[in-house]
């Protein structure tokens, strides 16, 4: 598999913008394939909170460290950065910062705040941790209107804590079922590759979208370093397809299935797909 590079003017400029802010983005740090074609299309994906998280997980790039300094300007500079990179849509995500009281979520509150007050029609899509699952917490991200509140669960159940052992899987999708009971759009995301069946799959995506989850992107896992995770099998072309048929016949509102799709690949797309079928659904039912 191989992803295209465009060394665009756009890419260029965008990681000229973010070397200067000393800003962490995941198409960096976790290597995504998709960096060119996603900065050249005015979107990103802003990762706060430090480069070292206090979670574990089997597959991902970034370190499992003791965090660094709990950094309260960052909102701001994020906030700074979207308007000067002049971006169309912008993902947060961040590590987990189980070593703060309120589990870092006054960073991720204040950072969309920061954004829509700074940028005012940017979208804003919030890829979040599970903050426990504590609704007290959840909800600081609810008020601050999220165009997508995301909480990847990115395996099934039977590898989950295996994978994930920080992490539960009910509880990340009673997390979903919250932010949906709180009138948002919800995305999570499943990463293929790991030990999983292909029964599996479309049971997870089962219960996802029975939890209320209403956007989904299906991905293979690409293994970063010798240290994490071996793949386990490679997922084809056509498995992707008949995963992306399923989703939508069960009635997901945007579907992104792919070998190199990362969970913030044409965000911003998938986001406009959903408003216009909810917008139609919202139409039917006046008619």
């Amino acid at each position: 598999m191989r992803a295209k590079v465009n060394l665009s003017k756009e890419y260029r400029d965008i990681k000229d913008i973010v070397n200067k802010g000393s800003l962490n983005t995941v198409c960096q740090e976790a290597g995504c394939p998709n960096i060119f074609e996603c900065w050249q299309d005015k979107e990103a994906t802003f990762l706060i909170g430090g480069d070292a998280c206090t979670r574990r997980c089997d597959f991902c790039q970034i370190e499992s460290a003791k965090p660094t300094e709990y950094d309260t300007d960052e909102p701001v500079r994020v906030a700074e950065s979207v308007l000067a990179m002049g971006l169309k849509y912008a993902t947060i995500t961040g590590v987990c910062r189980d070593d703060r009281d309120d589990l870092g979520v006054w960073l991720y509150a204040e950072t969309i705040k920061q954004i829509h007050e700074r940028v005012p029609g940017v979208g804003v899509e919030m890829l979040a941790p599970d903050f426990n699952g504590k609704p007290e917490l959840l909800q600081q991200i609810f008020d601050q209107r999220p165009a997508v509140f995301a909480h990847n669960v990115e395996t099934v159940p039977r590898i989950f804590r295996r994978i994930r052992p920080g992490f539960r899987y009910e509880r990340s999708l009673d997390v979903l079922t919250q932010s949906r009971d709180a009138g948002l759009i919800t995305k999570s995301n499943l990463i293929l590759g790991m030990g999983e069946t292909n029964e599996e799959v479309t049971e997870a995506l089962e219960q996802l979208y029975a939890a209320g989850c209403q956007l989904i992107t299906i991905t293979q896992y690409l293994r970063p370093n010798v240290r994490l995770l071996p793949v386990d099998r490679w997922v084809t072309p056509a498995e992707f397809d008949d995963f992306a048929a399923q989703a939508k016949a069960m009635g997901y509102l945007g579907v992104m299935s792919g070998p190199l799709v990362r969970s913030s690949y044409k965000a911003g797309s998938l986001y406009r797909e959903a408003t216009e079928q909810l917008g139609q659904k919202v139409e039917a039912s006046r008619g």
